[in-house]
């Protein structure tokens, strides 16, 4: 399991419109991306956005930047001040609230 994260800087007050966009457009868009597992976006305070993706495999997860960065280009270039920045890599621990414990085998550690 891989995650890519990525930090938008808005400009003053476009926050929550872009998360609103997100909502409406993105979330179905990378839902069908090969090799999806999950999605978050929240809102991080001082006009930042952050979104959190799962993809089974690297290579999944580096695609979703690029489908990231396609959609924010034609979609919310105007509520972003800066790139995003991205960071991401494989995922070594997951604790879930029905699991109670670390997941180490689905995760191949």
């Amino acid at each position: 399991m891989h995650a890519s994260i990525r930090r938008y800087k808005t400009r003053p007050g476009a926050a929550e419109e872009l998360l609103q966009r997100v909502n409406a457009g993105f979330a179905a868009i990378i839902s069908q991306a090969p090799g999806f597992l999950a999605y978050y976006a929240l809102n991080a305070g001082n006009n930042v956005v952050v979104s959190f993706s799962l993809f089974d495999s690297a290579d999944t997860a580096a695609a979703s930047n690029r489908l990231a960065a396609d959609w924010v280009r034609e979609n919310i270039a105007a509520l972003v001040v800066a790139p995003p920045e991205i960071s991401g890599g494989p995922v070594t621990t997951m604790i879930t609230a029905r699991s109670g414990t670390t997941e180490d085998e689905s995760l191949n550690i």
